[in-house]
C-alpha cells in the first residue's frame, strides 16, 4: 500500500513539472512577444497577433491547472496550442517562401513576409513560435499519456 502512495506522488509530480514547464515556455513566449513589440517596437503582423491570441491564455491555463494539479488542463490547453502551432506554421512558410505572398492575411499595416528580426542569422520570429508551441504540445501529450495508461 505503501509503494502504491509513492509511486502515485512521483507521477503527481512529474506531471506537476511538465505544466510547470509548459507554464515557463508560455510565459516566455507571451513576454518574449511583449518584449519585441513594446521595448524592440517590432510592430506585429496580422499573423503574428493570431499566435499571441493562442499562447497568451496559456499561461493562465497552465498556472490554474498547477494549483492544485490538475490533468485535466490537457484537454483545455492542448486544442488551443495546436491551432497556435498552425498559425506559426503558416506564417513561417509565408515567411520563408513556400506559400505564394497573395495568399497572405496581411493586406494593409506590417506585412506578415516582412522579415523584422533574425536570430544568430536563421532564427525567426515565426520559428520561435513554431519552437514554443512544439514544445508545449509535446509536453502535454506526455502529460496525456500517463493519463490514459
Amino acid at each position: 500500500m505503501v509503494e502504491s502512495s509513492r509511486a502515485s506522488t512521483s507521477i503527481d509530480q512529474f506531471d506537476w513539472q511538465l505544466i510547470f514547464f509548459c507554464w515557463l515556455l508560455a510565459t516566455s513566449a507571451t513576454l518574449g512577444s511583449l518584449f519585441f513589440s513594446e521595448v524592440m517596437e517590432i510592430q506585429p503582423c496580422v499573423l503574428c497577433w493570431y499566435q499571441r491570441i493562442f499562447m497568451y491564455p496559456l499561461v493562465a491555463i497552465f498556472l490554474a491547472g498547477m494549483f492544485p494539479l490538475d490533468r485535466n488542463v490537457v484537454r483545455y490547453a492542448l486544442p488551443i496550442a495546436v491551432i497556435g502551432w498552425g498559425f506559426s506554421v503558416y506564417h513561417y512558410l509565408l515567411y520563408s517562401g513556400f506559400i505564394p505572398e497573395k495568399m497572405q492575411p496581411c493586406s494593409e499595416g506590417v506585412s506578415c513576409k516582412e522579415v523584422s528580426l533574425e536570430l544568430l542569422g536563421f532564427i525567426t520570429i515565426p520559428m520561435l513560435s513554431i519552437l514554443s508551441y512544439t514544445a508545449i504540445i509535446a509536453l502535454l501529450l506526455v502529460v496525456k499519456k500517463g493519463i490514459n495508461s
